[in-house]
């Protein structure tokens, strides 16, 4: 009887990108798993199992794949000589330890078609590092101290007690997995005794307590990039924990905060700033030296200048480490009462408020349309 196409089978076009591949097998492989398919249909779901993890086993294999593509399940028969696929068809454990392992991210270190000793990957380390807003502007070159593992030299990194040896695990015979069998259909998970490493240490090292490694710390030079903001992280490649037999070590995340800075608050890439002045600078005018991040700027204020009056300065602020421009930066005037006044400056200011009300509301914008919301409030 002749083979069904492996596309038709696995339900995909034949310009399918791997991953469309191996989405399709998951879901076929659930679809179809003999625990999930029991009584009359038990035979057919079994068959269709089959098909599916022959179809992606063939197409997720470039060199497999290329030959079947030319040649057809010829290209791929383990009978012909020289056919790419001539170690043939594993079975459902093997099937399912694919799928899983790549929902969870394991990665199996495998000594040839027998598997070996699983790998897994270092966890992340996070860093919080507090720096100024003028630093978060310029940039700078940091040097920092984290955790790190070193091999232990008593034991040379071994994890045995000096003068004993590490042994291959009984359990698992040094291969870091073992099978559980239900039924017909069987799993592949970590070996209980040596956690996966294959090895046990029957006399652990006393300055590490069999772990081979000790906890020390290193320096770190870390450049922070001019423009970053607070939340941002800087990843450190490699720098995390170290991985498990083998496996490549985590990331360290260098999460930056700003410091509350006297003068600016920042907004994204703008900065702003509350300029004090006084009521005659308010009400006359003149020209006043507001602080940005690089000296001093001048701006001029109009005469009858509010309070809460708003003065952008463009190019003044901080250009963010992705942007093409520098932010501005937002001077809010805020207009001081005098205090501690002399008898002879209160007079004057008694003066000055009598000439105010003969004159009408000519000299208060914002007094008699205030009286007239007063007026309709209360009616």
């Amino acid at each position: 009887m002749a083979k069904r196409d492996y596309y038709e089978t696995l339900g995909v076009p034949k310009n399918a990108s791997d991953e469309e591949i191996k989405k399709s097998y998951r879901k076929l492989a659930m679809k179809f798993h003999p625990d999930r398919n029991q009584g009359d249909g038990s035979k057919v779901a079994e068959e269709k199992f089959k098909d599916a993890k022959e179809a992606y086993e063939m197409l997720s294999d470039p060199q497999k794949r290329a030959a079947y593509d030319q040649y057809g399940h010829a290209g791929v028969d383990p009978n012909m000589r020289g056919a790419p696929g001539a170690e043939g068809v594993g079975g459902f454990a093997e099937a399912f330890g694919d799928i899983f392992g790549d929902m969870f991210g394991q990665q199996r270190g495998r000594a040839g078609a027998g598997g070996g000793r699983q790998v897994y990957r270092g966890g992340d380390l996070s860093y919080a590092m507090e720096i100024t807003l003028e630093e978060a502007a310029r940039g700078k070159d940091a040097q920092i101290r984290i955790p790190s593992w070193e091999a232990c030299d008593p034991c040379h990194g071994t994890g045995a007690k000096p003068g004993t040896q590490v042994k291959t695990c009984g359990t698992c015979s040094g291969s870091g997995s073992v099978q559980i069998r239900q039924g017909f259909f069987s799993v592949q998970q970590t070996c209980p005794t040596c956690r996966g490493t294959g090895k046990v240490i029957p006399e652990p090292c006393m300055a590490c307590h069999g772990q081979g490694k000790v906890k020390k710390q290193k320096t770190l030079e870390v450049k922070i990039p001019a423009g970053i903001d607070g939340g941002m992280r800087i990843r450190s490649t490699g720098n995390g924990e170290p991985g498990t037999n083998g496996g490549p070590a985590g990331d360290l995340y260098i999460e930056i905060r700003l410091k509350k800075h006297d003068i600016f608050e920042r907004d994204g890439d703008d900065i702003h700033c509350s300029v004090p002045i006084s009521m005659v600078t308010a009400a006359l005018g003149g020209e006043i030296d507001v602080p940005t991040l690089a000296g001093k700027a001048a701006i001029d204020i109009p005469e009858g200048t509010q309070a809460g009056k708003q003065f952008r300065l463009r190019g003044k602020g901080i250009k963010g480490v992705r942007a093409s421009y520098p932010g501005d930066l937002y001077c809010h005037i805020l207009v001081e009462t005098p205090v501690k006044l002399s008898e002879h400056q209160r007079k004057l200011l008694r003066e000055l408020e009598e000439s105010f009300k003969k004159g009408g509301g000519k000299h208060s914008p914002t007094g008699d349309s205030w009286t007239d919301r007063l007026k309709s409030f209360f009616s």
